[in-house]
């Protein structure tokens, strides 16, 4: 099984991530953040990876750190249960609607950070929810992980529906770029020989 936990200590967080990247979806957040909560858990079902991220932060500032802390140790749990990308298909991609919302990723576990975001959020707010943070979350996350991922939203009206078109998107690339491809065997998904 493909799993790793991280912890991450910091004088504004204190995060811990579990992940299973041969799991079956299931999850169980705890970051303080009501809807992010809520998108997290869309990477996980639609994922198929396990996740137990539970989350402290300096929530009376916001979420900010939160958040973004949550993106960081998220992309080193990935970066550690992925290991030496031996046999995984390395790309992935998928669309995702909800409604009037739909929304592109694209994932390379290409082993150098990039994240390229077209997301024109309709509003700035999702309730309690600054729609800025999802950006901080998967900036995090790409840096850390080491992977590149282009997100775009192509449309949509509903800030809600366009958010959780992005989460569920990025779960199904991620299932499909880390799974192994059963032609590859041991071979590491590269010319270079590494990723």
């Amino acid at each position: 099984m493909r799993t790793a936990q991280v912890s991450r200590n910091t004088a504004e967080t204190q995060i811990t991530v579990s992940i299973n990247l041969d799991g079956t979806g299931i999850s169980k957040l705890s970051t303080g953040v009501g809807f992010f909560d809520h998108m997290l858990d869309q990477i996980a079902r639609h994922g198929l990876i396990d996740l137990d991220i539970q989350a402290k932060g300096d929530l009376h500032i916001d979420a900010h750190h939160t958040v973004e802390d949550v993106g960081i140790t998220l992309g080193q749990a990935l970066a550690r249960a992925i290991g030496d990308k031996k046999g995984i298909r390395r790309y992935g991609h998928a669309y995702v609607p909800l409604d009037e919302a739909l929304s592109r990723v694209v994932i390379d576990f290409s082993g150098r950070p990039g994240l390229i975001w077209h997301v024109p959020f309709t509003r700035a707010m999702i309730g309690e929810f600054d729609v800025d943070l999802a950006r901080e979350f998967f900036q995090g996350l790409v840096n850390h992980a080491a992977i590149t991922v282009h997100i775009d939203n192509l449309r949509g009206d509903n800030a809600h529906h366009q958010c959780e078109t992005v989460f569920k998107a990025f779960g199904r690339a991620l299932r499909a770029a880390a799974e192994r491809d059963p032609r590859m065997g041991e071979v590491i998904p590269s010319t270079k020989g590494s990723l």
